[in-house]
C-alpha cells in the first residue's frame, strides 16, 4: 500500500498540507509521498467535498444488497427461534415456509443462521467427531412398522421428588414417535400395559430393537423375560444391540436427546404434569417439526399403522410333526430323557420344541427362536446336560429368521443359548 500504513490518516493530513501551500505541482508532490497522480486527485477531491474528515477511509460494504434478509423475513424466523429455540436454521424455514405461502423468496440456510448468530440466538459448539465402531451393521428398513425402536430414557426426579422412567418407542423408518410414558419404575408389569396399547393403536412391528437392560432382556437363558417372550409369542422379532453399544440405535438415542432439551429440562412439578409435557412434545415432534433425515418432512406426514392387526389374544403355537414338543412347567423346567432341564421361569406356561439334529444332538427352540442345543450322551455319562457351540442357523420347516450369534452363555443347566446381535 502506498501510504505508510501506521497512520495514513497523519500521511492525507500531511499531503494535503503541501498541496494548499502550492510549492509543489502534483507531480512533484505524489513523487514525494510515493503515490499514483490518480491517488493523490482523489484525496485532493475528497478534501475539497468535506474536509479533513473526509480523508478517512470510507466503508466497502455495498450500498445494496440482493442477498439482504428483507426486515419482516427477519422477524419471522426469529420469532420462531424463540418459539422453537432448540431448531436450527433449516428447521425453521422448513417450519415458515408452507406456513407463509405469499413470501416468495427465502433466505438460503447460512443466512437465516448468521442472522440467528447475529441476534445472539445460537450457542456455538465444538465440532465432534461421530464415534465409529467396526463391524456393526446399521438397521435397514424399508417401510414402516418393519423395527420399532424401544428404550427407556435416563430416570429423573420431577419437582415433588417422585422418579419418572420415561419409556419410549418408535418406528425407525419413519422416525415417527409411537409414545413417550413416564413411568414409576422400569419393570415389566407396569411396562407391557403400554406396548399393549401402542399394540392396538398402531397393530405389531415385524422387529423390536431394544438395549440389554431390564425389562427387555437378562441374564437368564437367551436373555429370556417375560416381555420378549410375549413378543416372540406374537410374532416379533426382538433385536438386542450389544453390550454397551448404544451406536447401535443411534436414531432412538439421537431423539432422547431432543427430548430431554424439549420436555424435561426443567423437569416438571409432578408425574401428571411430565406427561403432559411429553404428550406436548410428541406431537409437535410427530407433526410440526420437520426432520432432516426425512428431508424436512414431518414423521407424521409418512407413517401408517401396521396391517397385522392386535386384538389381544396370541396366536396358536405350532411346531412341525416330528419335533419333540413339551410344556414348561411354572418352575421354568421341561422332563427331558427322563431328566429335570431347567430352561427359565419367562417360558412358564409356554410349549418348547426339541428337534433331534444329528445323533444324541438336540436343538431346542422357542417358537422360531434357537435357544441352544443340548448333547444327550453326555447327560446319561455325567447326569448333566452336555454344551455345543450354536453357531447359529434357522429352524426347519416354518422357521424363516436367522440369527446371527454374538456370544454363547453357560448356564447352570449346562444349556448353550444364542443371542442375536443387533443387525
Amino acid at each position: 500500500m502506498p501510504w505508510l500504513e501506521t497512520v495514513p490518516m497523519h500521511e492525507r493530513g500531511r499531503f494535503i498540507d503541501d498541496y494548499l501551500l502550492g510549492f509543489y505541482s502534483m507531480t512533484e508532490l505524489c513523487a514525494r509521498y510515493a503515490v499514483s497522480r490518480k491517488t493523490g486527485y482523489k484525496w485532493v477531491g475528497r478534501y475539497d467535498a468535506g474536509g479533513r474528515p473526509a480523508l478517512g477511509d470510507r466503508s466497502r460494504a455495498p450500498h445494496t444488497s440482493p442477498q439482504r434478509i428483507p426486515a419482516a423475513v427477519a422477524a419471522l424466523i426469529l420469532q420462531a427461534r424463540r418459539q422453537h429455540p432448540d431448531w436450527g436454521a433449516e428447521k425453521l424455514l422448513q417450519w415458515l415456509e408452507p406456513r407463509h405461502p405469499r413470501i416468495e423468496a427465502w433466505p438460503a440456510i447460512s443466512t437465516a443462521g448468521d442472522l440467528l448468530a447475529r441476534e445472539g440466538l445460537v450457542r456455538k459448539r465444538r465440532r465432534r467427531r461421530l464415534p465409529t465402531h467396526p463391524g456393526v451393521v446399521p438397521p435397514t428398513t424399508h417401510a414402516p412398522n418393519d423395527l420399532w425402536a424401544t428404550d427407556f430414557k435416563g430416570q429423573f426426579r420431577t419437582g415433588d421428588g417422585i422418579y419418572c422412567y420415561p419409556l419410549t418407542v418408535t418406528d425407525q423408518h419413519t422416525r415417527y414417535l409411537l409414545g413417550v410414558q413416564g413411568l414409576l419404575s422400569t419393570r415389566g408389569s407396569g411396562v407391557r400395559p403400554i406396548y399393549d396399547r401402542l399394540f392396538r393403536e398402531y397393530g405389531l412391528p415385524r422387529a423390536m430393537r431394544t438395549d440389554n437392560g431390564v425389562p427387555f432382556a437378562s441374564t437368564a437363558l437367551h436373555g429370556l423375560t417375560p416381555l420378549n417372550v410375549w413378543w416372540v409369542r406374537l410374532g416379533i422379532q426382538h433385536q438386542r444391540i450389544l453390550p454397551a453399544h448404544p451406536q447401535q440405535n443411534g436414531a432412538h438415542e439421537r431423539m432422547h436427546k431432543t427430548l430431554k432439551r424439549g420436555a424435561i429440562r426443567p423437569p416438571r412439578a409432578t408425574l401428571a404434569a411430565q406427561q403432559r409435557a411429553f404428550n406436548h412434545f410428541r406431537r409437535e415432534y410427530n407433526e410440526e417439526r420437520p426432520h432432516q433425515y426425512l428431508q424436512g418432512r414431518t414423521p407424521g406426514a409418512l407413517y401408517r399403522a401396521s396391517s397385522r392387526t392386535y386384538t389381544g389374544g396370541l396366536p396358536p403355537l405350532e411346531y412341525p410333526g416330528h419335533y419333540l414338543v413339551k410344556r414348561v412347567t411354572n418352575a421354568g423346567t421341561v422332563r427331558f430323557k427322563h431328566q429335570l432341564l431347567y430352561l427359565s421361569t419367562a417360558l412358564r406356561g409356554h410349549r418348547v420344541a426339541f428337534e433331534e439334529v444329528d445323533d444324541g444332538i438336540w436343538s431346542v427352540y422357542f417358537c422360531e427362536v434357537l435357544l441352544g442345543r443340548l448333547d444327550e450322551r453326555h447327560a446319561l455319562k455325567t447326569g448333566q446336560l452336555g454344551v455345543t457351540h450354536v453357531p447359529g442357523g434357522e429352524r426347519q420347516g416354518s422357521c424363516r429368521r436367522r440369527h446371527a450369534v454374538s456370544r454363547s452363555l453357560w448356564l447352570g443347566s449346562g444349556l448353550s443359548t444364542t443371542v442375536p446381535r443387533g443387525v
